[in-house]
């Protein structure tokens, strides 16, 4: 994946949100609360979400078949207008609409403005209209966080000739974090981290989480949540935190960085 890159440092430190679609239905004023104080720190923010549920429910209403492979929604020809409708027209302007109620500016965005995610396709004939993110345009990204906005992307890409492509959440958030050289990436969802034996554990490292998969702790859908973290701690993202709407939860870190702490 090449991105493009601000050649001039900023002062400010940023900090990329990945909103799960299940978090999107109980967002509170404490959790906006959170974001004004992290701005109020010194952090620009820049949120991505996705949209299972409402995905789900509009699939089901016009009796669209949907399904997930490797935990990537296998998307039609039938399928991506509903999912890229459902994701820019409905749950990307309901989010800004409780962040600017809550007094945070904020703005909607998808692949399709100023090109801002470029997609190829994943592998079509297995995932169909699924992509891959190949370029994140940051400076257009950069040139609203200066101006004190908060951009809120939807995790729609798009082909160099304009073919919508639905992308997975965490991966779009992966990569908008590596494009800027976040600070961190925080992936929100509804637990507080990594749970083993029943106790959510405060830091992780990649050793430590390929232990607790071998031995089972570690399974279903929290599996490729934490291989993506790792992937992005590989690649340069000093921390990566999973995190319940509180903000509570598991910071992984690389290894060098945990034994300095």
């Amino acid at each position: 994946m090449t991105t493009y890159k601000s050649t001039h440092p900023t002062a400010r430190k940023i900090i990329v949100i990945k909103l799960g679609g299940s978090t999107l239905e109980g967002l509170n004023e404490a959790f906006f609360s959170n974001f004004k104080k992290m701005q109020e720190q010194g952090y620009d923010i820049i949120i991505t979400h996705g949209g299972g549920p409402a995905i789900n429910n509009e699939l089901a209403k016009q009796q669209v078949e949907s399904h997930t492979l490797n935990g990537i929604r296998v998307t039609n020809e039938s399928a991506i207008g509903i999912v890229a409708s459902t994701l820019i027209a409905k749950v990307n302007p309901k989010l800004v609409y409780e962040l600017n109620k809550a007094g945070i500016s904020a703005i909607g965005l998808s692949g399709f403005d100023q090109l801002l995610l470029h997609a190829n396709y994943l592998d079509k004939e297995t995932f169909g209209y699924v992509g891959e993110v190949v370029e994140v345009n940051t400076q257009l990204l950069k040139t609203l966080l200066s101006q004190g906005i908060i951009p809120v992307i939807a995790c729609i890409g798009v082909t160099m000739d304009g073919q919508a492509l639905n992308i997975n959440g965490d991966t779009v958030a992966s990569a908008v974090a590596l494009a800027v050289e976040a600070e961190s990436l925080l992936l929100v969802t509804d637990v507080a981290g990594i749970r083993i034996n029943d106790k959510f554990q405060t830091h992780a490292t990649p050793s430590a989480i390929e232990k607790w998969i071998d031995e089972g702790h570690i399974f279903g859908g929290m599996i490729p949540k934490v291989q993506g973290a790792i992937q992005v701690l590989e690649a340069g993202v000093p921390s990566v935190q999973i995190v319940n709407d509180s903000l509570i939860g598991t910071n992984i870190l690389s290894q060098e960085l945990s034994k300095v702490e």
